[in-house]
């Protein structure tokens, strides 16, 4: 048991043959005197129990317990002593005439510790620190700063760090000072203790594990720093407190950081400010932001501008300004964080008022459309923030631009022409229409007049001004209108045809039925017979894709999981796609339903596929996928018209010959084909479009000559109800068709009322007919209104099928009736009284069809 080692002594390793003439290290040696300490120490213990062997019984007991007594002193005092460190057991005591050199000449104070934490060496920098005077006196860094108020946590991971190998360094203040040996309380001082863990080779060659703890007296340092930083927080005020105000913006507009002055001008609350969450769109009016941005510039470069411009409060009331606004450019050319003066210039003049330039630049700069002012060359002599926005977006440098290099090259002759008009001193020169320069679908209506007084003096460089407002818009939607006008004229002339061919088609299908039941296979005319039915049902398929084109087809939508219909196909399709094509089909996960018409929907994918099959002479490959697409990911700029909402995607890719822009704006009109002639309607696009658009979905076309073509079909998301399940479940078709009902059939076409008459009536049946409206009242009257069903046609003349439905209301408000048309339900329900309930039969329907409709009708 060995107390810490002084300060300035050394454990040292080295070999005898490099000390030469010096004592061998003491790396196990005690203090002086500790072996006889020892001895001295056993010979009382002998000497006490010797004596307690020749003491009576009487006295050697009070004796006994006064020794264990003072023992157990002993023993308690030192397990506290070693607990707190004034005592160490098993310690070596190090070579008094040895030393560290190397450490001894470092700057700061050292201590060296070993594996255990024990005290190795120490310099005289770390005694003088702690005040030691002798070997008892040197302390462990834990002890010195360790029991300091609020040092412990640091120490603590200082100490850790050395026990896990760690380098590590921590910071420390002390208020009072160390305050040891006596010395009065000292001010506040900072203290940086850092530790190093090293492994040392002792003799033997056996790697020993060492600390070197280093303290550094930092408190000058702080003391500069705290100074430095006062002077800056004094610069701050200044700055915050100037006449003037003042911002610093970075190179995307976000602003960085706003002086009191300025806040104060626009009403800002500066405690509430964020760098960064402030733009310059917030507090410059209109498109004047674009005056602050600058492209790219010479590496180093310093750009200064003077700018009239309007602040916007946060009052909303404009705020009259004039910028001296510096730009420094990095080494990349990039621009950098600009540093902007402000000068308030609602009072910048005695009387209020502002000189001519100023009041110019508040009416020139805030002006919603787009203005410029040229010289004789066309070059760029001034512009507004909103020209700068409306070609390109980015401040240029406008002496190296031209008016015409904003102007696509097609539109420029008659740009020059008006100019040249300009610049001669005509009056009135008319407006012309151009698109912009890069961008196709930008257009824009510029109007130019000369500058009254121009001429070629260098005072009056500003030979021509230029006003221009933004018609790409306006261009966008006259091209929809035209485009909806001439597809809605198509499609009503469509859905006329397909009406009237409806008509005509119920009849020969319904005639042939008629035939058939008198004609069985093996009558000669049975085939012929069948031949009419099987051409005229061709002939509805036709119509079919008519009334889709025109929208007025009848759906019937159900709740539809995409991946079956499309696995159910993928066998179809790859029969019609040939061996040459190969089909891949790729679903997402977790598909959501759809609500749509089954039919029409498997028409779609089959004639995008077969269309993608004719883009393929050579083969190629068709990828159909299907995926969720989210509202979050909707983007209108890159699917034009689209409202953001939870969609399904279905994505048909070929790779096929591709489609030339051209093209590509006539694919959905109806009989618009690129192939031979014999080969195709011209009617299969403009059925998908029909299809996607009376379903409420979206379908947008992507094509590139040479690479191929994706078809993107967005359908709504459908969230599941209870009518959902009723509408899935199955419906029980009567099996006897057969009944006794009266029954009124209107109907204008001779030839379907004839049909349905006899189909009816063979059904056992009491049917009176009627060729309009006005007729069936006149024949409810005679009747008595015993009549147990309606079937009537929709379109008829003098009166129609809504109107004749209304008009039975009033007499049999429970009477039962079935609409019949080549128009979807949804043309005319919106005709009839809310609330009232029908049933539709859509045309052409068969013998069967109708008298299933007539028997599911009565039974309800």
């Amino acid at each position: 048991m060995v107390a810490d080692v002084g300060f300035a002594k050394v454990f040292d390793t080295r070999s005898k043959k490099k000390r030469r003439g010096k004592p061998s290290p003491a790396a196990t040696r005690s203090k002086p005197g500790g072996v006889g300490l020892l001895i001295l120490t056993g010979a009382v213990v002998v000497g006490i129990i010797g004596a307690l062997i020749y003491l009576g019984e009487n006295l050697a007991g009070p004796f006994l317990l006064f020794l264990l007594g003072l023992f157990a002193i002993v023993g308690i005092f030192t397990l506290f002593a070693g607990a707190v460190g004034l005592l160490r057991f098993g310690e070596a005591a190090p070579s008094a005439e040895l030393d560290y050199p190397l450490l001894q000449s470092l700057e700061g104070a050292h201590l060296l510790t070993d594996e255990k934490g024990r005290t190795v060496f120490a310099d005289r920098a770390y005694a003088q620190l702690i005040g030691a005077t002798s070997d008892n006196d040197v302390r462990s860094v834990e002890r010195v700063f360790g029991m300091e108020e609020g040092l412990s946590e640091p120490i603590y991971r200082l100490s850790v760090a050395a026990s896990d190998g760690r380098v590590a360094s921590e910071e420390v203040r002390l208020v009072n000072g160390l305050g040891v040996s006596g010395r009065n309380a000292e001010p506040p001082r900072w203290y940086r203790i850092s530790v190093r863990p090293f492994r040392a080779t002792e003799e033997g060659d056996e790697q020993v594990a060492k600390t070197i703890w280093r303290i550094d007296d930092i408190t000058r340092d702080r003391e500069d720093q705290e100074v430095a930083f006062q002077e800056l927080q004094n610069v701050i005020n200044y700055l915050d407190h100037a006449p003037a105000g003042f911002f610093s913006a970075e190179p995307d507009g976000r602003i960085s950081y706003v002086n009191a002055t300025l806040a104060n001008w626009l009403g800002l609350d500066l405690a509430d400010f964020e760098a960064g969450r402030l733009h310059l769109h917030d507090v410059v009016r209109g498109d004047g932001a674009a005056l602050l941005n600058s492209v790219a510039a010479d590496p180093g470069d310093v750009r200064m501008e003077t700018i009239d411009i309007d602040f916007v409060k946060r009052s909303g009331q404009s705020l009259p300004v004039r910028l001296l606004h510096l730009t420094p450019f990095e080494n990349d050319g990039a621009p950098g964080a600009t540093r902007t003066i402000v000068l308030n210039r609602s009072y910048a003049e005695p009387d209020g008022s502002a000189d001519g330039d100023a009041r110019f630049s508040r009416f020139f700069n805030p002006a919603p459309i787009a203005i410029s002012a040229v010289d004789r060359a066309g070059k760029l002599v001034r512009t507004n923030p909103t020209f700068i926005r409306l070609f390109g977006g980015q401040k240029r440098d406008l002496s190296d631009v031209t008016f015409l290099d904003l102007v696509a090259e097609n539109d420029r002759e008659k740009i020059t022409t008006a100019l040249n008009e300009a610049m001669s001193g005509k009056g009135e020169i008319e407006a012309v229409d151009a698109a912009l320069v890069g961008d196709e679908d930008a257009n824009a209506r510029f109007f130019i007049n000369a500058i009254s007084g121009a001429s070629d003096s260098d005072e009056a460089s500003e030979m021509a001004v230029i006003y221009a407002i933004d018609t790409t818009h306006q261009h966008a939607l006259e091209q929809q209108f035209a485009q909806g006008q001439k597809m809605q004229a198509v499609g009503q002339l469509a859905g006329g045809i397909a009406h009237d061919f409806n008509n005509l088609l119920t009849a020969i299908i319904g005639f042939s039925d008629l035939l058939l039941q008198n004609h069985g296979p093996a009558d000669p005319s049975f085939q012929d017979i069948m031949n009419i039915k099987n051409n005229a049902n061709r002939a509805a398929g036709l119509v079919r894709q008519l009334l889709a084109f025109s929208r007025r087809q009848t759906l019937r939508p159900t709740v539809i999981d995409l991946r079956d219909i499309v696995e159910d196909l993928s066998i179809l399709l790859e029969r019609l796609l040939g061996e040459n094509v190969r089909l891949a089909v790729t679903h997402g996960r977790d598909l959501w339903p759809v609500k749509a018409d089954l039919n029409q929907l498997e028409q779609v994918i089959i004639n995008l596929s077969v269309n993608a099959r004719d883009a393929m002479p050579d083969g190629g490959d068709l990828t159909i996928t299907t995926s969720n697409l989210m509202e979050a990911d909707c983007d209108p700029a890159e699917m034009k018209g689209l409202v953001p909402a939870d969609y399904v995607m279905i994505e048909v890719t070929d790779t096929g010959t591709g489609m030339s822009p051209e093209i590509m704006a006539k694919i959905f009109e109806p009989f618009f084909s690129t192939k031979d002639v014999g080969k195709g309607t011209g009617l299969g696009l403009a059925t998908v479009y029909g299809i996607m658009k009376q379903t409420g979905g979206y379908i947008y076309p992507i094509s590139e000559v040479g690479v191929g073509t994706t078809f993107r079909l967005l359908l709504p998301r459908h969230i599941p109800v209870e009518e959902d399940v009723k509408e899935a479940a199955p419906v029980e078709v009567a099996r006897d068709l057969s009944g006794s009902a009266k029954i009124l059939l209107v109907e204008d076409e001779e030839a379907v009322r004839a049909f349905s008459a006899r189909a009816l009536q063979a059904r056992g049946h009491t049917v009176h007919e009627a060729a309009s409206g006005v007729e069936a009242l006149e024949v409810m009257e005679e009747v008595g209104g015993e009549i147990d069903l309606v079937v009537s046609d929709v379109v008829m003349p003098e009166m129609d099928g809504p109107t004749l439905l209304g008009k039975l209301r009033e007499t049999r408000p429970d009477l039962k009736i079935i609409f019949v048309s080549g128009y979807t339900g949804d043309a005319f329900e919106e005709h009839l009284p809310e609330g009232e309930t029908f049933e539709f039969l859509p045309k052409p329907f068969s013998l069967k069809q109708l008298a299933t409709k007539v028997k599911e009708v009565l039974d309800a």
